[in-house]
């Protein structure tokens, strides 16, 4: 495994990051539950290996990620930094950050958190939230009581936001945003903190897993990586400016194989990422939804599964292969799936209002049923 420093924290991350938004769920009673002995299985393989970084929120797999985390970290504390997240969209007084932090603690079962995020931050928030409400105040406190030991904030906005925030408040240690070879946007903004010493975490390294089946890479690459997450992990890991890529693994195979990709040097040359441009900007062509399959959309009143809609449609545009269109038209056909098709969109908002990527939804959506129907 390669380490790296994380800014001017003072600490060395594996450059390979566990993400806990998509640990394995069952369907128990109509709820979607964890499947807790297989996640921690997984979490502490990747701890096994050599990732010391864990991320988690107070959101996560319908609130169940940072127990889960909290039991598979157990005898291995000393090994691992943790990092959750300040729900920022329930914040609505000062008292709130304090109170969130305390029910976190106890829900993680640890006496402090590595890395306190203001999940989320755009310039509303900041503003309109972690100034108004004096959050860093309370932040500083926390760090002083020993209840966190690093102030930092998770992004979503646009890349000029991200330097304003850390001009703004030079108590921000580290940040954690989206990058991928399908999203550059952040990257200049990443270089610019990394260089003001704030260390930078990545998430979505993967696309969402929409990297992960991307036959057109392997057309280009197939003698010399085994798969487009290969790929994908290898042109986040070349960003010197980055310390940390977020991979949220849902098997013991794919800790493993993230692992391997994570202790190789040998990043991509740059006449490979020249090559990956080229198809990068054909595909964008065909007018992919940046999606990244984060689901915080959901859950849709009318029970559209609206992440898996975009990514069907995103795969058709890829492959073109009509097994895409019949994933679509086997929605809501079962007896007991009581999903719907694009079509029962009513058009409420409340998923747009959501999206940390500010996608138009509902338009989307229109387009998709017309295309797959």
């Amino acid at each position: 495994m390669i380490y790296r420093d994380f800014g001017n924290t003072g600490v060395k991350l594996s450059i390979l990051g566990f993400g806990t938004m998509r640990l394995p769920m069952n369907r128990v009673q109509d709820k979607e539950v964890i499947d807790e002995e297989l996640s921690i299985k997984i979490i502490r393989r990747g701890i096994e290996l050599g990732i010391n970084y864990i991320d988690t929120a107070y959101f996560y797999c319908n609130g169940q990620s940072e127990i889960v985390t909290g039991k598979a970290i157990k005898g291995f504390r000393d090994r691992v930094y943790i990092a959750t997240k300040c729900p920022m969209w329930n914040v609505e007084k000062k008292e709130d950050y304090r109170r969130f932090l305390e029910e976190q603690l106890k829900k993680i079962d640890v006496d402090y958190i590595d890395f306190y995020h203001f999940h989320s931050l755009n310039w509303q928030f900041f503003t309109e939230k972690v100034m108004k409400f004096q959050l860093i105040d309370e932040a500083i406190k926390a760090k002083e009581e020993g209840l966190i030991k690093h102030i930092s904030f998770s992004f979503h906005d646009k890349p000029d936001i991200m330097k304003k925030i850390v001009d703004s408040c030079p108590e921000m240690e580290t940040v954690l945003c989206q990058y991928n070879l399908l999203d550059r946007a952040n990257e200049e903004a990443m270089k610019y903190v990394r260089e003001k010493g704030v260390g930078v975490a990545v998430m979505g390294p993967v696309g969402g897993g929409r990297l992960s089946d991307f036959p057109v890479l392997m057309d280009v690459f197939k003698e010399i990586y085994k798969s487009p997450s290969e790929i994908a992990l290898k042109f986040v890991f070349s960003n010197k400016n980055v310390s940390v890529a977020l991979s949220g693994m849902s098997s013991v195979d794919m800790v493993e194989e993230n692992v391997r990709i994570a202790s190789s040097h040998n990043f991509l040359t740059e006449e490979e990422k020249h090559l990956i441009d080229e198809v990068i900007n054909k595909r964008k062509a065909k007018g992919e939804i940046p999606c990244t399959g984060c689901q915080y959309c959901l859950p849709c009143p009318q029970e559209i599964p609206i992440p898996e809609i975009i990514n069907l449609y995103n795969q058709f545009l890829i492959t073109g292969s009509d097994r895409y269109r019949a994933g679509y038209q086997n929605i809501g056909e079962g007896k007991d799936d009581k999903r719907q098709k694009a079509d029962a969109c009513k058009e409420c908002g409340k998923c747009e209002e959501k999206c940390p990527q500010k996608i138009k939804i509902t338009k989307e959506l229109k387009k998709i049923h017309k295309i797959f129907s």
